[in-house]
């Protein structure tokens, strides 16, 4: 298959304002998907919403605008949540949905996520189709229809009566909601007042420039003081475009990814789960105990669904805060995850911390190097590096584990490590992080 030069493990992604993210790439990206999309298509209909980067009306008109050179017609969103789209697109039958948003990102960088019909990420093939295009189009090549450009006034529905009817209700639970002043800042705050909590918000003024900043699931420290100090029940804390989530139990401890995975795993009577080569050890020594297998796979919201599709499984995560319910949806919710998770606890008598009690953990070590972009994918195989690892593998023992990877999205190397003892993690995660930024002078 054909390496894909612009397209990641979450679209197109980089910083706005230069190549490949300008307004020039983003109309030929329309243009091009358009012209993909419409092959088999008497009519192309495109929903298209994005986060509250201050690049993003920017970005979301040019590709707007590619797409109706083209002949498609675009439903455009407004600021609305990644999950939010991908909902729409399959409920209102489109023929694709695209969000202008680079999740977790600082608000400097921007990106082209794109859904299919089914609201699910497009596959590898089709991208492979887009970019082939994309060499071919030109802003000035206009043939044909001319698409339409449409509000599409969301306020009361379709997306907002699914998380309803998902939600339990939480009879004055003082929750705190942070909402990384992104895509959430509207919508969760209003959902989680309709199912009666009590609300202490944090990060709902967006400015374009302050998404992700010091706040939201990448922050969740922000959230966690504010649980502690105004004495909340439970704190759910959001990334910029709403796909992913963390919690914070009342006694301030961190609710991950991992734990959100094990208590709807046993609350839904799963069989087997999906998570990744990141899911914690003792999480799945933990769901072994209930019966519930654990499948491994790489990181990323596209490997789970991939794998969950093959096993036939419904419920998959990650670490982050990315879960799938596809049962129920068909991508990461954040939104429905915290009521999924808020609906499970309460359906088993038992607090969030009794929950945190009972699940047991590992002390893992995650260590992020910065490296040179296109260095990332050579390092972990680099001799130093496998050396390091070599070493780390045999001082932990088979009651620890290493992982290493290259990020999809960001010039970032990462290195995990967890075991039974902190500081021989802690050391271990140290000295492979080492390895790899000395590998990386050797390139």
């Amino acid at each position: 298959m054909k390496a894909l030069q612009f397209f990641g493990t979450d679209g197109i992604r980089g910083t706005a304002g230069q190549e490949p993210m300008t307004a020039e790439f983003a109309f030929q990206v329309g243009a091009a998907a358009a012209r993909t999309l419409g092959k088999d298509q008497e009519k192309v209909r495109v929903f298209v919403g994005m986060d509250t980067r201050e690049s993003g009306p920017m970005l979301a008109h040019a590709v707007s605008a590619g797409l109706t050179s083209r002949g498609a017609d675009v439903l455009w969103l407004g600021v609305m949540p990644t999950p939010g789209v991908a909902y729409l697109t399959r409920k209102l039958n489109g023929t694709a949905g695209i969000v202008i948003s680079a999740s977790h990102n600082p608000y400097a960088d921007n990106g082209i996520k794109f859904f299919d019909h089914l609201g699910q990420k497009l596959s590898s093939e089709i991208e492979i189709e887009i970019e082939n295009f994309l060499s071919a189009t030109t802003p000035k090549s206009v043939d044909g229809r001319i698409g339409r450009s449409d509000r599409y006034r969301y306020e009361d529905g379709e997306y907002l009566r699914f998380l309803l009817t998902n939600a339990p209700y939480l009879d004055g639970l003082k929750v705190g909601l942070d909402c990384a002043n992104g895509s959430a800042s509207r919508i969760a705050p209003y959902v989680f007042r309709e199912i009666g909590a009590r609300l202490v918000i944090e990060n709902d003024q967006p400015n374009g420039q302050n998404i992700n900043a010091e706040c939201g699931s990448t922050h969740p420290q922000a959230i966690l003081s504010r649980v502690t100090e105004d004495a909340l029940e439970v704190g759910v804390t959001f990334d910029g475009d709403a796909d992913r989530v963390l919690m914070v139990d009342r006694n301030g401890r961190l609710v991950t990814g991992d734990h959100m995975l094990a208590i709807n795993a046993i609350s839904r009577g799963e069989k087997a789960v999906v998570g990744t080569v990141m899911t914690n050890l003792g999480i799945e020594n933990y769901l072994a105990d209930q019966g519930i297998d654990v499948i491994r796979t790489q990181v990323g919201d596209r490997h789970v669904f991939e794998e969950l599709s093959k096993q036939g499984l419904h419920l998959g995560g990650e670490q982050s805060g990315h879960i799938l319910f596809l049962d129920l949806a068909p991508t990461g919710d954040g939104v429905l995850t915290a009521l999924q998770t808020l609906a499970a606890v309460r359906k088993s008598g038992i607090s969030l911390e009794a929950w945190m009690d009972e699940i047991p953990t590992y002390p893992q070590t995650l260590l992020n190097v910065e490296v040179k972009s296109q260095h990332k994918i050579k390092l972990p195989t680099h001799e130093v590096v496998e050396a390091a690892v070599k070493q780390a593998v045999e001082r932990l023992g088979e009651a620890g584990r290493v992982s290493l990877r290259p990020s999809g999205t960001e010039p970032l190397v990462r290195v995990m490590v967890e075991g039974p003892n902190e500081p021989v993690v802690h050391d271990v995660a140290s000295q492979i992080a080492n390895a790899v930024r000395n590998a990386a002078k050797q390139i």
